[in-house]
């Protein structure tokens, strides 16, 4: 889809059309589904901002193509639909866990008959989920062939007992990962229960490791051998869809699973939360999936993508571009010309946050001497976060103050830092005491040692993306720095940040789960090439981490919370911008949308109502 779309805005609506075309007749025909004959598929049209990379959980960071696999793959647990605050109940366990008093220890029994879609992987066999495949599962982040962006993480984490050293022997002997070998941390007891052991407590298990199933979903190792290096094609799981047609960067389709076991919709909101009891009342009981089919298009440009849910190309369209909040949900109400078609909308703060990276190592913006912060905290100071809310975002966002994001458990809204400050004065202040100042006087400031001032910020060639450069450089203007833009598509500069080759990059972070040390990943120097693009290493902070890791919620952990904070603003690896208002429309035949708060699934329990699509 990247081809034809950006030149959509000058060839019309005919193009543009004609671009979001999932397949042709001989790409994938369009035929009702087993036990369908009689009715048409519900088809979920749905477009995705930036390109997926991939379906394999442990090679995955970005969050489009780990929006797709936990339709596909299971965890252990997930979270209540409707809940708010949010809850989690079992998905192929069979019950709640069973854990020790220091929180170390954590056994699971799954669901027996729970079964992985077919595939020539299986060999014309029925292939079973037990406990053995999730074992497998998470040895896989350990594999050096796997090169898991997450896999500290989950080493840092959890520090599952021998699995790093399993990993160790496979990387020292440079011999293939033995995933045969049985570890203490994660094994499987029987052919139903499995057991995880961690070398520190872990209070958060359940919802920091097995629930959500991006990540964690169950992979079958004999699809995983089938496949070798085309595995992120060719995602099998136990959920309840499965992939059928994948044009990469451009087209991506899921079907109903025809071997999903039976699911019925069933929730437990707050008793005074309307809209959800609402959902509920409508929905409960249902077997799920609904649908039958959810077709993605890549619409990297912001005016073809709200232009195709105008047109009704698209079904439903999540973060409405900032340019046309005004005009499609003013005031947070769906206009009235949206409103008198029956079209939803839907507005919350997202548990999220947008930031920009400094690297560390970078020569110049990088390092912990006393200029190179200061010269980190100018910036800081420099940057017009609130023009910015109201120019660029049109006022869908709101001032961050530290990088833990709302309706998780650590967020405090009173708490204030300089990373929210802006003062134009204080910065100059900062770079003329340091010795950034303009020594050849060509007008813009200089090193300390003379050397030129020049930051260099990724970026990437979208409409807000541009939108926002030119923010960055009137502000540095202003502050007498000059800037440049590199521009190259996201996941390109992923790759590069992992690799430490970009000097600045602005990114954003969503919430995993309803803890707050999720946010502190980025300041974990094991996390780097990882969640860390800062790439910064400071022992504090490593033991502030490694602290909220074991230490369960209560008092003194929240005021380690608030040392962390203190500290992220002290060495300025990053600059958390906003927390971003999302704003969400949907058609009138869309029926059940509610937005996770920080979970990626949610298609399975969405309905078309055909007869409202027809009248429409």
């Amino acid at each position: 889809m990247k081809q034809p779309l950006r030149q959509a805005l000058v060839v019309g609506a005919a193009l543009l059309a004609c671009a979001l075309q999932p397949a042709s007749a001989a790409d994938e025909p369009k035929k009702a589904l087993p036990n369908q004959e009689a009715q048409p598929l519900k088809v979920l049209r749905y477009a995705f901002r930036v390109a997926e990379t991939g379906f394999d959980p442990p090679q995955l960071s970005d969050i489009y193509s780990r929006t797709i696999t936990p339709h596909i793959f299971e965890a252990l647990y997930q979270y209540d639909p409707l809940a708010r605050p949010a809850k989690v109940r079992p998905l192929t366990a069979d019950g709640m866990p069973q854990h020790s008093d220091d929180y170390r220890t954590w056994t699971v029994k799954l669901k027996p008959g729970i079964y992985f879609a077919s595939d020539p992987a299986f060999k014309g066999a029925r292939r079973e989920l037990v406990a053995e495949d999730y074992v497998y599962s998470f040895k896989r982040f350990a594999d050096p062939i796997v090169k898991s962006p997450a896999w500290t993480w989950m080493d840092t984490t959890f520090k599952f007992v021998g699995l790093e050293q399993l990993r160790k022997e496979s990387l020292d002997s440079k011999k293939p990962f033995n995933f045969d070998k049985p570890i203490e941390g994660i094994r499987a007891l029987d052919r139903y229960t499995v057991q995880f052991k961690t070398a520190e407590p872990s209070p958060r298990f359940v919802t920091s490791a097995l629930a959500g199933s991006d990540l964690t979903g169950a992979v079958a190792r004999e699809v995983v051998e089938h496949y070798g290096d085309t595995i992120m094609g060719h995602p099998v799981g136990t959920g309840p869809f499965k992939l059928v047609q994948w044009r990469r960067s451009s087209f991506i389709a899921l079907e109903r699973n025809p071997e999903f076991r039976e699911m019925f919709y069933a929730a437990d909101p707050a008793p005074d939360d309307a809209q959800a009891q609402a959902l509920l009342k409508r929905l409960q009981g249902r077997r799920l999936p609904m649908i039958d089919r959810v077709e993605i298009s890549i619409i990297e440009e912001n005016q073809p993508r709200w232009l195709s849910f105008l047109k009704k190309d698209l079904d439903l369209i999540e973060e409405v571009p900032a340019e046309f909040v005004q005009q499609a949900m003013p005031g947070g109400k769906v206009a009235p010309n949206l409103a008198k078609q029956g079209v939803q909308g839907y507005r919350m703060v997202r548990s999220d946050a947008a930031l920009t990276f400094f690297n560390l190592e970078d020569p110049v913006v990088g390092g912990y001497t006393p200029d190179r912060i200061a010269l980190r905290r100018a910036i800081f100071l420099a940057v017009d976060v609130e023009r910015e809310i109201n120019l660029v975002r049109r006022g869908q966002a709101v001032r961050a103050h530290s990088p833990v994001v709302p309706n998780t458990w650590a967020y405090d809204a009173r708490f204030k830092s300089e990373n929210g400050e802006y003062s134009l004065p204080k910065a100059k202040a900062l770079l003329d005491m340091f010795g950034y100042v303009d020594k050849n006087g060509d007008g813009w400031r200089d090193q300390p040692d003379g050397q030129p001032l020049l930051l260099k910020k990724a970026t990437q060639p979208d409409q807000q993306s541009r939108q926002l450069d030119e923010q960055w450089r009137r502000d540095m203007k202003l502050l007498g720095v000059q800037i440049e833009f590199q521009p190259a598509k996201w996941p390109e500069n992923l790759k590069a940040a992992r690799a430490g080759k970009l000097q600045m990059w602005g990114v954003g972070s969503l919430a995993s789960d309803p803890d707050g040390q999720g946010a502190f990943q980025k300041y974990h120097s094991k996390q780097i090439g990882g969640q860390n693009h800062a790439r910064i290493q400071r022992p504090e902070m490593d033991a502030l981490y490694d602290r909220l890791s074991v230490m369960p919620d209560g008092p003194e952990r929240q005021a380690l919370f608030a040392q962390a904070k203190r500290l992220s603003v002290v060495y300025a690896p990053y600059k958390t911008h906003v927390h971003r208002l999302v704003n969400d429309m949907a058609q009138p035949w869309v029926v059940g949308y509610r937005r996770p708060l920080f979970w990626l699934d949610y298609w399975q329990y969405l309905d078309i109502d055909g007869a409202a699509r027809a009248a429409h």
